[in-house]
């Protein structure tokens, strides 16, 4: 099975739960940021699990992004907002016939979600959906990731596995 994760992370957390997703699925499964997943990458794809932080309780906009860049000098580590938004990656995905599967990162107390609007645009552009959003915390903003995340995200990636029948 060709399985990708693609993911939009600012400060490590999401990729750090992409990588541990892609670990789950096996070996071959890549973790890829938005800028590395390309469209020709995508499109040979027959698993894409995407996912994403979870900013103004939704999957993050140019205008959330643009913010957070004005601000960038107020964070303790500034964010790393040099590849395209998940959002944007979402509207230029090619055709597929492949699952898909949707995660985000988050504050538990974050009343909105991501989830269901990446697993919409996944399954528009012919990825059906293999399993329900997942969402995994962070202590703040910034993280770190809460303890046994990414135990969480590889476990989860091994179900999707088995969900694929790979």
């Amino acid at each position: 099975m060709n399985a990708i994760v693609v993911y939009e992370s600012l400060w490590g957390n999401t990729a750090a739960i992409a990588q541990a997703i892609a670990e789950g699925l096996g070996p071959e499964a890549r973790a890829l940021s938005t800028a590395e997943a390309t469209p020709s990458i995508a499109a040979g794809a027959d698993l894409i699990v995407a996912g994403a932080p979870l900013f103004a309780f939704r999957l993050p906009t140019d205008d959330i992004r643009e913010t957070i860049r004005k601000k960038a000098a107020s964070f303790a580590a500034p964010p790393d907002l040099s590849h395209p938004a998940l959002r944007a990656w979402l509207e230029t995905l090619p055709p597929g016939r492949g699952r898909g599967a949707a995660f985000e990162t988050r504050m538990w107390f974050s009343p909105g979600g991501a989830t269901g609007t990446i697993l919409r645009a996944l399954k528009k552009a012919g990825y059906a959906p293999l399993a329900r959003g997942k969402r995994f915390g962070v202590a703040g903003m910034t993280g770190p990731l809460k303890r046994g995340e990414r135990e969480r995200a590889r476990a989860w990636g091994e179900r999707l596995a088995r969900a694929a029948g790979a």
